[in-house]
């Protein structure tokens, strides 16, 4: 018979395999933890939006739409029109001969939006310019969401104004069909380009798209989104 010092031991070794049997086997991870939702959660391995919503898109939701609804007689909210997207376009030329220009205007583009821009290259050779098929001659962005809300709130607020002997801009540069663009001849105007470190000065061209059927009403739109035209 075995004595009450081994049924100890039995009794206190039988916790700890049960234990060791529950426990992840080494190589197996672990389950995943639920992700938190919301637009100010964290979570972890995963980029969160911003806190808080652009005033600028509250400001369409509840004013600028229901102008528009009224003006156009719109039955439905969707097709009231709004902003989609927009683009923000940067030529390097001179790039050609010295590739560094085109890391340059990248960075100071990146400044402006707050995301990194996309590479454009020549689809074709043109001896008469010195330009090969593959050649960086340019950078763009295109801007959605809060970001897109947020750049066009500070185009119309800081930049603009900020344009010597500004007298507004032309209402008439819409491609027929809603979409409005613009051209700068300055990158200087925006605030976040430090003066003292740019190499040169460009130009850019900024495309806003809408979901507008007409011109009219694009410009009706932008309007109403407080941009500054100039009087007819």
């Amino acid at each position: 018979m075995a004595s009450e010092k081994d049924k100890k031991e039995k009794s206190a070794k039988a916790p700890a395999k049960s234990a060791a049997k529950s426990a992840p086997k080494s190589g197996k991870s672990a389950p995943r933890a639920k992700v938190a939702e919301g637009p100010g959660a964290v979570s972890e391995g995963r980029p969160t939006g911003p806190a808080e919503r652009p005033r600028l898109a509250t400001y369409y939701d509840t004013t600028v739409r229901p102008q528009l609804m009224q003006k156009f007689e719109y039955t439905s909210v969707m097709q009231a029109p709004r902003l989609t997207k927009i683009v923000l376009n940067m030529g390097v030329g001179d790039a050609v001969t010295d590739q560094k220009l085109i890391d340059a205007a990248m960075n100071e583009l990146g400044q402006i939006t707050g995301q990194r821009p996309a590479v454009r290259r020549a689809k074709k050779a043109i001896s008469n310019f010195k330009l090969r098929a593959g050649l960086p001659v340019g950078c763009c962005v295109t801007l959605r969401g809060a970001r897109m809300y947020e750049f066009y709130d500070r185009l119309i607020n800081v930049a603009l104004p900020r344009i010597r002997d500004f007298r507004g801009i032309n209402s008439r540069s819409f491609d027929g069909r809603g979409n409005y663009s613009l051209g700068l001849t300055e990158q200087i105007i925006f605030p976040e380009i430090n003066y003292d470190k740019v190499a040169k000065v460009r130009g850019m061209d900024v495309t806003i798209v809408t979901t507008a059927r007409t011109d009219e009403e694009g410009r009706e739109l932008l309007k109403l989104m407080n941009m500054p035209f100039r009087p007819r």
